[in-house]
């Protein structure tokens, strides 16, 4: 048999090294644990209280520009409701020194009566051509409109034909003579006039039941459309009618009634017609002008 091999064991290197004990920790290492605790909560409270002072500030200016929209909001509906007129006032038109000089001498406050307001607008016209007498009319109410036959109007007076049924006219009208602005006749008279319908109808002269030209009284229709009947709605020459209407939105009424060179009786005589065919009850004032010049307020209780 062979030798038996004895292997021999180490117990210094079979044995294991006991741990260390931990070191206690001495006063000054536990000042040092201490100190870095106490930063390291400085750290934490720091960042808290930064980040709760950002809070803080975002509330507070979300809590300020709330409170500036408020404000705004409130000083704009008080401006709204309180906007000043930013707009400039209007300047008063300034007068020509021929305007100063003709109403120099004229008291613009008080009214005169119909013949004396004529004569002042008379007076007082400073164009260089023959002026317009105007008649500026304030009414109670907007929508009067109508027609007037003015006796006297450019200085012509209507010029109206009382037809009795003759054979002399008819003939002066079938040879184109005609002198006259108006026919009025008498039911009997029309089977004559209808000879010569084909001249006096497209001139708008024939006679009409509608238009108040037949009649049985031919003297009182004849002054009645002198003195300025509106029934009377055939095409006259325009110079001897005249439309009149209120403005759209205002109560006036704006008309010619005649030149400056006619005698002061057929003016009178045309404003009284007008005045007389629009009512005086519907009239508040009146002023005469002329084209150019100042006006002249009329005494309504002279007419």
């Amino acid at each position: 048999m062979g030798k038996t091999k004895t292997k021999i064991m180490d117990d210094s290197i079979q044995q294991k090294e006991p741990k260390k004990p931990a070191k206690k920790l001495g006063r000054t290492d536990e000042l040092v644990e201490k100190l870095k605790a106490e930063l390291e909560g400085e750290d934490q409270s720091s960042v808290l209280s930064s980040q709760l002072s950002d809070k803080g500030k975002s509330v507070t200016s979300l809590s300020v520009s709330e409170t500036d929209k408020q404000r705004t909001d409130k000083l704009t509906s008080e401006n709204r409701k309180q906007k000043p007129d930013n707009r400039r006032p209007a300047k008063s038109k300034p007068r020509s020194k021929k305007y100063q000089q003709a109403t120099k001498d004229l008291d613009r406050s008080k009214t005169y009566p119909l013949n004396e307001a004529v004569d002042l607008v008379k007076k007082h016209s400073f164009s260089a051509f023959t002026g317009t007498l105007e008649a500026h009319i304030l009414t109670i109410q907007t929508g009067l409109r109508g027609l007037v036959s003015l006796p006297y109007a450019s200085g012509k007076k209507l010029r109206i034909l009382a037809y009795e049924g003759d054979d002399e006219t008819i003939e002066n009208i079938s040879k184109g003579k005609i002198d006259f602005d108006l026919i009025v006749t008498t039911p009997a008279g029309m089977p004559k006039l209808a000879k010569v319908a084909r001249i006096l109808g497209p001139k708008g002269l024939m006679p009409n039941p509608k238009s108040g030209t037949i009649v049985t009284d031919l003297k009182k229709a004849v002054e009645s459309f002198q003195a300025g009947k509106t029934e009377y709605k055939q095409s006259l020459n325009s110079s001897l009618r005249s439309e009149y209407k209120t403005e759209a939105k205002a109560p006036v009424i704006h008309l010619g009634l005649g030149k400056l060179n006619q005698p002061t009786e057929e003016l009178s005589a045309n404003i009284k017609t007008l005045l007389q065919t629009i009512g005086k009850s519907r009239i508040k004032k009146v002023s005469l002008s002329p084209t150019m010049g100042p006006s002249i307020k009329l005494d309504l209780a002279s007419i």
